[in-house]
């Protein structure tokens, strides 16, 4: 089969795309033939020496997908031939076939194609979790999104607006800003720099918001301090693009809360996360939910998708197609 392996740690141009040997189901496993596999910053984490490191390379990269059962090792009786199954985490995943943990699988829904559900499901399930869970969202609340036009900062707008509260979007560009209002923004700042709080506090009224999502790294970690109410939260994730540095518990401000969102924390259980993808798809097929793909790409070529998303210049979500 065809797969797509990082040679080691460097930039784009150490993925290739190669002839590996076919996946065989281990007890416990399913084999599933992929039909699309998601782009995330996490690949580029790995592929940059920030995990998987214990993975002697070549290795396959990517954790995320949709497909078709084609067979089963023991002990699994869940499933069926041909059956549509999605998944957010199993390595390996920039291949035409794979093998996955039964556990780790969720069954599709006939009102959700291929192509969508493997849009939704790792940034889904993070922006649902960001907006239900490491802070709930109430009405009238008010949000700030950085990124608002990415995969996550559209999705998690979307909840948002789903759970009654206000959003105000962060952008690089403006030709983003009618995609974050399309969302649902009610408010859309235009900043490549990190230069946004004396805007978020104009639009609050000197109040601040009550909770901050940012994911765009070190550039903009004081200005999102900035802009916290009080006692309000600062949700912080996406170690790729680098951390604050030391932080002085004793200087921050306003009683905030801050934390660091860490992926495995969202889906902890088989259960939840099988919970949290049936809340998405409904979502979905009520027409409450839309997920944006912002680029299909050969599998052959998810170089160029890597080095399409670090240049920070796509919106959406990014797929192969292998």
């Amino acid at each position: 089969m065809k797969a797509v392996v990082m040679n080691g740690i460097g930039g784009s141009d150490r993925l290739s795309h190669v002839e590996r040997a076919e996946p065989a189901p281990r007890p416990g496993e399913v084999l599933v033939e992929v039909a699309f596999a998601g782009v995330n910053f996490m690949d580029v984490g790995v592929r940059q020496g920030m995990a998987w490191t214990e993975i002697p390379d070549p290795k396959i990269l990517g954790v995320e997908g949709v497909g078709r059962v084609l067979a089963w090792g023991d002990g699994v009786a869940d499933f069926k031939p041909g059956q549509r199954v999605a998944w957010v985490y199993a390595p390996g995943s920039y291949a035409e076939r794979i093998a996955i943990p039964a556990s780790a699988l969720v069954p599709v829904p006939d009102a959700i194609d291929d192509r969508t559900a493997a849009a939704i499901m790792m940034q889904g399930l993070t922006a649902s979790h960001f907006a239900t869970d490491f802070y709930p969202v109430q009405p009238g609340d008010t949000a700030f999104v950085h990124a608002a036009a990415g995969g996550v900062g559209l999705l998690l707008t979307q909840i948002i607006k789903l759970r009654g509260g206000k959003v105000i979007g962060r952008v690089s560009t403006p030709d983003k800003v009618a995609m974050a209002k399309a969302a649902g923004a009610d408010h859309v700042i235009v900043d490549a720099e990190g230069r946004f709080a004396e805007d978020v506090l104009r639009l609050t009224k000197g109040e601040g918001v009550s909770v901050v999502y940012d994911g765009s790294g070190p550039t903009t970690f004081q200005g999102s301090l900035d802009i916290v109410r009080r006692s309000g939260t600062f949700c912080w994730y996406g170690p790729v693009l680098g951390g604050p540095g030391p932080l002085d518990i004793m200087s921050l401000p306003r009683s905030i809360k801050i934390g660091y969102a860490v992926f495995f924390d969202h889906i902890h259980t088989p259960e939840l996360l099988r919970r949290r993808s049936t809340q998405l798809f409904d979502w979905l097929a009520e027409g409450k939910l839309e997920v944006r793909v912002g680029g299909e790409y050969p599998l052959a070529d998810a170089a160029k998708a890597h080095a399409d998303m670090e240049s920070r210049k796509t919106t959406g979500k990014l797929l192969l197609v292998p």
